[in-house]
């Protein structure tokens, strides 16, 4: 028994929208292994100026210099791991972290354009070269956001990087071709995995990690929380539960083959419209 036109139509027009809802659901993932327990971790060295505060694991590898800790703190249980095997295993996972973020397809390309003032969903961010923020980047939805700069990252004094809607830093990457800079007093966001180096000036507040896989890592009077530190409803932290629970994406997807029921059934009629 052969299907009827209007029952192929409406199997192929199905197999679309789940098609459709799928990969509106799929989200790019960045791996970080050992390296997500380090705040900071750097290659050559780890130096630090003023009274920092760090929440997260500290450590360098294959080096071993870490300076100025104190008058730096590293907040309990989190420890400094100095040229040790702990700080080694992280390096080779931030390799393998840092590969993915700069494999993953791109969703857009703004090169050429200053962050500042944009505001951004979920994707995968693309420049060519450098990335510079002045003024405030809001990044707006739940999902992951990979910024893809071929050279440096560079933020602008008072620069900041606002979460809202959901929005986590836990799940914001900034794949970062050679070295990134935050400036002074500037407030950020996000995993910056960087092929050289990074440098924190005076008092920049961050919820997120800063990791280098060649360099040193160079603070300065900075309050670094990483994100499975931050609290629901805090800064960089994930929303405050709502009651009302989302809809599932079952819903969405039977929501969808009605609409599709609907529009199929509206062609049939057209067709028989046409033939009396």
């Amino acid at each position: 028994m052969k299907n009827s036109p209007a029952k192929g139509g409406l199997l192929k027009t199905f197999s679309i929208l789940l098609l459709c809802t799928a990969c509106c659901f799929a989200q790019a993932n960045v791996p970080l292994g050992t390296a997500g327990n380090f705040a900071v971790l750097a290659s050559s060295a780890v130096t630090n100026t003023g009274s920092t505060v760090v929440v997260g694991d500290v450590g360098v590898s294959p080096g071993s210099a870490i300076t100025g800790f104190p008058p730096g703190v590293v907040t309990p249980p989190a420890t400094i791991h100095a040229g040790d095997a702990t700080a080694a295993i992280a390096q080779n996972d931030l390799t393998v972290a840092y590969t993915n973020a700069s494999n993953q397809a791109s969703s857009q390309n703004l090169t050429g354009q200053n962050l500042g003032g944009k505001t951004l969903g979920p994707g995968v961010y693309t420049f060519n070269t450098s990335a510079q923020l002045t003024g405030t980047l809001t990044l707006s939805g739940t999902g992951f956001y990979i910024f893809q700069i071929g050279s440096t990252l560079t933020t602008a004094s008072g620069s900041v990087v606002a979460a809202i809607n959901g929005a986590d830093a836990a799940t914001i990457f900034w794949q970062v071709g050679s070295s990134a800079t935050l400036g002074t007093g500037s407030t950020f966001i996000g995993n910056i995995l960087a092929q050289i180096s990074i440098t924190t000036t005076t008092s920049v507040t961050m919820a997120g990690r800063l990791l280098a896989r060649t360099g040193a890592v160079t603070m300065d009077t900075i309050a670094l929380t990483y994100p499975p530190s931050t609290a629901p409803g805090g800064f960089g932290g994930p929303p405050t539960p709502s009651v009302a629970p989302a809809p599932s994406s079952w819903i969405l997807v039977l929501i969808g083959l009605g609409c599709a029921m609907l529009y199929q059934t509206r062609k049939r009629w057209l067709r028989r419209s046409e033939n009396s």
